[in-house]
C-alpha cells in the first residue's frame, strides 16, 4: 500500500509560478511511474507530467512551462509551474503506479486568476 501526501498549490496570477510537492509512503522504485494529473471544472482528469527512471513526460499544454522532478531516495515528486495560465486552474492530484495499482493523493487546488 502507498499513501501520497500533497502540499503546495494555492492562488496565483496569470504569468506567475507555483510549486506542488508529493511525498509517498512505502517503497516506491525509481521505475514506478509517478506524477501529476489535474481535473479542471467540468473536465475529465488529465495527465500533466509523469516521470520514471528519471525520464519525464509532459502534456503538450504544459511543455516548456512546467517541470517535474523526483527524489527517489525520499520518495518525493514535485511539479514546478511557471508562466501559469487561467486554464491551468484545476485540482491537481499526485499519482503513483505501484505493483499494478494506481494510488492517488487527496488533491490540491491550483487557481490562476487573470
Amino acid at each position: 500500500q502507498v499513501q501520497l501526501v500533497e502540499s503546495g498549490g494555492g492562488l496565483a496570477q496569470a504569468g506567475g509560478s507555483l510549486s506542488l510537492f508529493c511525498a509517498a509512503s512505502g517503497v516506491v522504485r525509481s521505475s514506478d511511474l509517478m506524477g501529476w494529473y489535474r481535473q479542471g471544472p467540468g473536465k475529465e482528469r488529465e495527465m500533466v507530467a509523469v516521470i520514471a527512471d528519471d525520464i519525464p513526460s509532459y502534456a503538450d499544454s504544459v511543455k516548456g512551462r512546467f517541470t517535474i522532478s523526483r527524489n527517489n531516495y525520499k520518495n518525493t515528486v514535485s511539479l514546478h509551474m511557471n508562466s501559469l495560465k487561467v486554464e491551468d486552474t484545476a485540482v491537481y492530484y499526485c499519482n503513483v503506479q505501484w505493483r499494478g495499482s494506481n494510488y492517488w493523493g487527496q488533491g490540491t487546488q491550483v487557481t490562476v486568476s487573470s
